[in-house]
């Protein structure tokens, strides 16, 4: 096993190219502004949270409606870094809460070919496997086309699922 400063000095080489903080910094912003995009063509449907940025894991923010909060449910719009892919996920406000909807969604195609329930979800979709950074607007409008089509999927699923 490797030695914690092995782990550091190949951080450093990594800052030292600058490749990663431009990235970095690049997606946050894109995220951002996607955020910012979609709370104003969105608002009608949904209410969108703040910009969580992560440890280089996940970029998200938190959406929801009148529907979802009765349920003391919401969603992600979260970016994988390690994947690079956006995916939607379904929260809860408590573990408990998250169990109780994962039973009835462990069923569902959402789930279907997993064991566990995810670690931070009751359930995680992908919406875009391979995003083309290089058109940005294009990449937002397809997020947000997906993003409507997905979570209207799931919140029927909430409905047939009859759990309050």
């Amino acid at each position: 096993m490797k030695d914690f400063n092995h782990y550091v000095d190949k951080y450093k080489e990594q800052l030292n190219k600058g490749d990663i903080q431009e990235a970095y910094v690049g997606l946050v912003k894109y995220v951002t502004r996607l955020g910012t995009t979609l709370s104003k063509n969105l608002s009608e449907q949904y209410s969108f949270g703040s910009l969580f940025q992560g440890y280089m894991d996940y970029t998200y923010f938190y959406y929801t409606n009148d529907f979802l909060k009765q349920r003391k449910l919401k969603m992600g719009l979260v970016l994988n870094h390690s994947k690079m892919q956006f995916e939607i996920w379904l929260l809860g406000h408590t573990i408990p809460l998250q169990e109780k909807y994962w039973e009835y969604f462990k069923s569902t195609k959402w789930n279907k070919h997993r064991m566990t329930r995810p670690q931070y979800a009751i359930l995680e979709t992908t919406l875009i496997e391979k995003p083309d950074f290089n058109d940005l607007d294009k990449l937002t409008r397809q997020i947000e086309e997906k993003l409507v089509l997905v979570t209207n999927e799931i919140l029927q699923d909430i409905k047939k699922s009859k759990l309050n």
